[in-house]
């Protein structure tokens, strides 16, 4: 019908514009029928977009998850909830009158894929947003308070609040699309436990039930998260009433019962991130692609894995929902459950990261970053902000809680940093890990590893024989021994040994070795590593040698690493602490007893 432009233009212009704004709307909502998005577990609490449905996770197969120690990092931080993603696209709905059905159909998150306004929170600038994989040990998920801290955490990074004084925050929001949970507490410990308590004929999960249905009651979760736990706990008692019969606990059936703890962890988190206003879904490791290789207790991703990872984000999940996915499990090629190795979570992080092309990989931690020493010991230890990975490497590698450096792996080959950062305090920038580190410190950190044995191995032949390191190291490749520091002459090798090696092991490579040489072994040894750059080594070795002299500590073999970042002094045990207290002070707090040589002269 032709509008008469004369007499009603003015009504006609407005009914016209409002069914294009109708159209826009729809549009703005419409999900390809044939586009498979996970959509997060329905909300306790009114979300201006979150789903009024659920959708079921019908799959329940045999899992395994890993015994993972990363889990003693985090604590957390607690804020009031407010609502997320309403005026980040500027639409307003009413999802009160919607039917279930009808709501899962059109769903879709509304956050803006890279920016995040104001909105509701006033203090909060105006900046873009940056994709982050974030990763919680099991300290910081130990109880319901924890896990509510970690949640409400999320929700105040997606969205941070004001300062103190009620100016904006100068934090950079983050979209999360994935985070990675550890079990809760002590979980991994309690089904090792029960694992044990099994072949001696008693089964016992009370205490896991307790930890988690009580977690379910403080939140008053969903009927369908309350199931979902309820069925995994009792498949759980199941697994351990099989391995009471057979008596037999084998790693494969390790890698399933240490699972469940991780299991029931992201469905508990997904289902309070809901109830606070996050789009969120729980997720087992191989349903977002974490596929590894057949090494029960220990097993690697394969290298198809991030391609996997990729797949399996960019045609099903959408991207403004929260991933919440287990740590250190994943699924073999015959499609049964593995655990990762060590930093196996960390991994998990990381590779999820690497294959979605993030902007960051977040490790929350207990303490405000990568710190110049342990603060355990060190009580004025301070943190470093940028470490790049190689150092990063070093330090896990001699005893510092960094990352594992399998886990750096997919970060590295990506180009993607890695920020650490600490639960207790978020706002604190923490420590970032990347490439270029910071090359203008002399020393980084101070790190060490207690409880090694030094070995000194002499040939009997005074002068170099052909073939003298060769035959030293065959008998460690026989003996299966590795080493973690060397220094060689001609005739002489002297390594050390951690305490992990088997002493019986070592023995019978102390019987090969006789054979042609002659062999010491001296106990309660610890190695000292300085990160450092080494081409002001002199200064630093200047300084070094300076202070064990004036102080009594005797240093027993030293090695400059070929990485280029690390020189590491082996002491007596008994020594290490004073030593790392008096070049901590010397290094970072202005306080040395015997001068700090800087380009030759003892300032």
């Amino acid at each position: 019908m032709p509008i008469d432009r004369r007499s009603g233009g003015g009504l006609a212009a407005l009914l016209l514009a409002a069914l294009a704004a109708l159209q826009n709307e729809s549009d703005a909502f419409h999900i390809p029928a044939k586009t498979q998005v996970h959509r997060p577990l329905a909300p306790a609490a009114v979300h201006p977009l979150a789903p009024r449905g659920r959708v079921r996770h019908a799959r329940y197969q045999r899992h395994v998850l890993r015994m993972a120690d990363d889990d003693n990092e985090e604590a957390d931080d607690d804020d009031e909830a407010a609502s997320l993603a309403d005026d980040a696209t500027s639409i307003s709905r009413d999802d009160d009158d919607d039917e279930p059905s009808q709501t899962l159909t059109s769903y879709k998150s509304g956050m803006n894929a890279r920016r995040i306004s104001n909105g509701n929170r006033p203090g909060s600038q105006a900046t873009k947003a940056i994709d982050v994989t974030m990763k919680f040990g099991g300290s910081s998920l130990a109880n319901a308070e924890r896990v509510d801290r970690v949640a409400h955490l999320i929700k105040d990074r997606i969205r941070p609040p004001p300062k103190e004084d009620g100016s904006e925050s100068d934090e950079v929001p983050v979209r999360p699309r994935a985070v990675i949970c550890s079990a809760m507490g002590k979980t991994t410990n309690s089904l090792l436990a029960a694992g044990e308590l099994a072949l001696e004929g008693r089964v016992d999960v009370t205490a896991l039930r307790t930890l988690h249905m009580t977690t379910c009651d403080e939140f008053d979760l969903p009927e369908r998260t309350r199931s979902e736990i309820e069925h995994l706990l009792q498949e759980c008692e199941d697994m351990l009433n099989g391995v009471k019969l057979i008596q037999e606990l084998s790693p494969k059936s390790l890698d399933q019962l240490v699972s469940y703890g991780e299991r029931c962890s992201v469905r508990i988190m997904a289902a309070r991130l809901n109830q606070i206003g996050v789009p969120a879904q729980a997720f087992d490791a191989w349903d977002v692609g974490v596929l590894t290789d057949d090494n029960y207790g220990d097993a690697k991703l394969l290298p198809d894995a991030i391609d996997s990872i990729q797949e399996r984000f960019s045609s099903r999940i959408d991207p403004n929902v929260v991933a919440v996915v287990t740590g250190f499990i994943g699924h073999n090629t015959k499609g049964r459950i593995t655990t990762l190795g060590r930093g196996g979570s960390d991994l998990t992080a990381t590779a999820i990261g690497a294959a979605i092309g993030v902007d960051e990989v977040q490790v929350w931690k207990d303490v405000d970053g990568i710190l110049t020493a342990d603060p355990r010991l060190v009580k004025n230890a301070i943190p470093v902000s940028q470490v790049s990975y190689e150092e990063a490497s070093e330090l896990a590698y001699f005893g510092a809680q960094v990352l594992h450096p399998i886990a750096m792996q997919p970060a590295l080959k990506a180009d993607i940093p890695v920020r650490v950062k600490n639960s207790y305090n978020p706002p604190a920038p923490g420590s970032v890990i990347d490439k270029e580190g910071n090359p203008d410190r002399m020393v980084t950190a101070i790190t060490c590893k207690r409880g090694v044995t030094l070995m000194d191995i002499q040939s009997l032949q005074m002068l170099g024989a052909y073939g003298f390191l060769g035959a030293v190291f065959a008998d460690f490749e026989k003996n299966k021994i590795s080493v973690d520091v060397l220094a060689s002459s001609e005739v002489s090798v002297s390594v050390t040994l951690d305490k992990k090696q088997n002493q019986k092991d070592i023995d019978a490579l102390c019987e090969d070795l006789s054979s042609f040489a002659e062999v010491n072994l001296h106990q309660d040894r610890a190695i000292l590593t300085l990160i450092t750059d080494v081409s002001r080594s002199s200064d630093t070795l200047a300084t070094v040698f300076r202070s064990f002299s004036a102080n009594g500590i005797q240093v027993e073999m030293m090695s400059q690493g070929a990485s280029k970042v690390n020189i590491s002094f082996i002491v007596r045990e008994d020594q290490i602490d004073d030593a790392i207290l008096r070049l901590h002070a010397c290094f970072f707090e202005g306080q040395c007893d015997v001068g700090v040589v800087e380009g030759g002269v003892i300032q």
